[in-house]
Parts: structure tokens; sequence; C-alpha cells
């Protein structure tokens, strides 16, 4: 992925430096899917909390590519599973996001004790970023 600009990176992390929405979409016998998910972007990637066993995962591990799009920001990127949530080479991320998504996080919905219970990293590859009328490409 070509960098992005620092008035760029700047946006993005006010924008989806949070807990925030955004499409996902994945592919599986070239049909389309897509879906909201919670997602939390640092560094160029998105981190989402998902099931291994979703269909999202599935189409990812049969084609990692996927496309996403938020407030005025839409990306191709790599889907790339960081497997168990609370695996110990997973602990940096899992504190930010435990952080991140306090509202809901414990609220019953995700079993933690379960394997499954995995992060998703979608990796930027390409994108637009739209901002007061300027246009950011990478």
């Amino acid at each position: 992925m070509k960098e992005l600009s620092q008035e760029a990176e700047q946006i993005m992390i006010r924008r989806f430096g949070k807990d925030t929405i955004i499409s996902l979409a994945t592919t599986e016998k070239a049909m389309p899917y897509v879906r909201y998910v919670n997602a939390y972007y640092e560094k160029g990637a998105f981190y989402i909390i998902t099931h291994a066993l979703s269909n999202k995962m599935k189409h990812i591990k049969n084609n990692p590519a996927v496309a996403i799009a938020g407030e005025w920001f839409t990306a191709h990127g790599k889907g790339i599973s960081l497997g168990y949530f609370g695996k110990i080479e997973n602990c940096v991320i899992v504190e930010k996001l435990k952080k991140v998504f306090a509202e809901w996080i414990n609220n019953g919905h995700t079993d933690f004790d379960d394997e499954n219970t995995i992060i998703l990293r979608v990796e930027l590859t390409d994108g637009l970023l739209l901002s007061h009328g300027t246009r950011y490409e990478f």
C-alpha cells in the first residue's frame, strides 16, 4: 500500500480510530456479500472481532481480497485472521479493542472463552478518502 499522507492518516484516525461501523464486502463463487461490522482503525488496518466459523471468515479463507466502506471512504484490503482473541500474541491489540469497544464488548454477545472468537485484520491495499473537498488516494 502506498502510505497515507500525514494529513490523511490523521483524518483516518479521527474518523475510524474508535468504535465505528464500516461495511465489509467479501466474495464467494463470484457473488459479493456485504455486511456492517464494528471496526477500529490503526496504522493502515482495520480490526474486527468476529467468529472464525462465520460466513465472512469462510469467504476470506477462500479469497482474502475484501472491500470496505465508511464515512466518505472506500478501500480494498486483505483479510487476515489473527486467530483467537485470547492468544498471547494478540495481547497488545486486544487491550486496545477492549477499550475501544468498551460500550458493548462485555454484553454477553461474544464468548471470549471460545477459541473461535478471533480478530480479523483488514490490511488496506488501496483506497479513496474524501474530506472537505480534498481527495486522498493511496
